[in-house]
């Protein structure tokens, strides 16, 4: 299990860098996280538009991502938004800088295709 090395420290969230980078290390997760981090909060359906993929394994990876506590979620009638995680240390916050940064053209043609549901 990916994130077995998570621990939560009164409001402060420690992680283990092979766990985040295990995480990561899936293309189409990777791309969630940096739209999401980009964008600050997406629903469900915008990253389906954008990444083009079927809702079950959108959601699939999602699940993980919010397993390894790198996003959270919110109901909000039908819709389920995400965000990175408030409590994400600030090393893995600046991994997911620098990975937006790498994939800039990548992020904006994906970004083209947000269905603003």
């Amino acid at each position: 299990m990916l994130y077995s090395h998570i621990h939560i420290c009164r409001h402060h969230l420690t992680m283990d860098p092979s766990v985040f980078f295990k995480c990561l290390a899936d293309n189409t997760r990777l791309k969630l996280c940096c739209l999401i981090y980009e964008e600050q909060e997406l629903c469900v359906c915008d990253l389906i538009a954008a990444l083009n993929e079927a809702q079950p394994k959108i959601s699939r990876h999602l699940a993980q991502l919010r397993n390894c506590r790198i996003l959270v979620d919110e109901r909000r009638s039908q819709w389920v938004y995400y965000q990175i995680n408030p409590e994400l240390p600030e090393w893995a916050r600046g991994v997911l800088n620098n990975a937006v940064v790498a994939l800039d053209k990548d992020l904006e043609q994906l970004k083209k295709s947000l269905a603003g549901c």
